[in-house]
């Protein structure tokens, strides 16, 4: 008896990222993801994308939202957990297109199942000195089950004015953590940030290129650099954003 697939989504929209982004989450988690899966796009342009990839339609303005803010923004993420979305149902993995998959994912599914998951937020590590991690996950990796979570979309929509309010909620994952209402962290090693977990400290990383950390199965590019530009190396707007080129990158970047 086959297993009923789970799901893999992502979200394109916009201009940033092209179907090659796509494309290559796609083939990577091919080879990384050993059960069966269904891999879903949610975008408002599915050009370019390859066979296999399904495409759910980008969802309309929700009622409600204000129109002197600009849709989607990043609050779309909150909308994909709406029942109906694209027919989905049971476990579901969302994955942020400027990711890197680097071994194997199937632990992503086995763990906690049911629950919640979601990374659990990194800051700077001088901020850590004197207080605890907040409690607010980073939505580039987090797990859900489709047709079981239609509470956090509603809370969205009941909670719109607070959602968008940043003195409250600064950034769209600090309410999407809130939304769920109980969460799970992943393990840290499993998803790792490039900024926070590869590139050396000033002025060290002047001289030395970023190195792939160890035990991480998905490595997250999030703000800048991308993964493209991570591979050739990265000026950034000061020295101490500055990376030398990884080629390392690419072994797991790649169509």
């Amino acid at each position: 008896m086959t297993a009923t697939p789970v799901n893999i989504l992502c979200l394109k929209w916009g201009t940033r990222y092209g179907p090659h982004y796509v494309n290559i989450l796609f083939q990577s988690v091919k080879r990384h993801l050993r059960r069966p899966f269904r891999f879903h796009c949610c975008t408002d342009d599915g050009s370019g994308l390859m066979e296999g990839v399904e495409v759910i339609p980008f969802p309309s303005r929700p009622l409600g939202f204000p129109s002197s803010k600009t849709w989607p923004d990043v609050m779309v993420k909150l909308v994909l957990t709406r029942d109906g979305l694209g027919n989905l149902s049971g476990p579901t993995l969302f994955l942020d297109l400027d990711v890197a998959i680097m071994d194997e994912i199937d632990c992503f599914f086995d763990f906690l199942p049911g629950k919640n998951c979601i990374i659990h937020n990194w800051i700077e590590s001088h901020k850590t000195l004197f207080r605890r991690r907040p409690h607010v996950g980073n939505s580039s990796i987090f797990r859900f089950e489709a047709g079981l979570s239609d509470y956090i979309y509603k809370t969205f929509i009941r909670e719109m004015d607070r959602s968008l309010d940043r003195s409250l909620y600064p950034t769209e994952q600090a309410f999407l953590t809130h939304a769920m209402q109980e969460v799970q962290w992943w393990p840290d090693k499993w998803a790792r940030s490039y900024k926070r977990h590869c590139r050396p400290m000033f002025p060290i990383n002047l001289m030395m290129a970023p190195q792939p950390p160890i035990g991480c199965r998905i490595l997250v590019f999030h703000g800048r650099p991308d993964p493209d530009e991570a591979i050739a190396g990265f000026e950034g707007r000061k020295p101490h954003h500055k990376m030398k080129p990884a080629p390392w990158i690419s072994l797991h970047w790649h169509t």
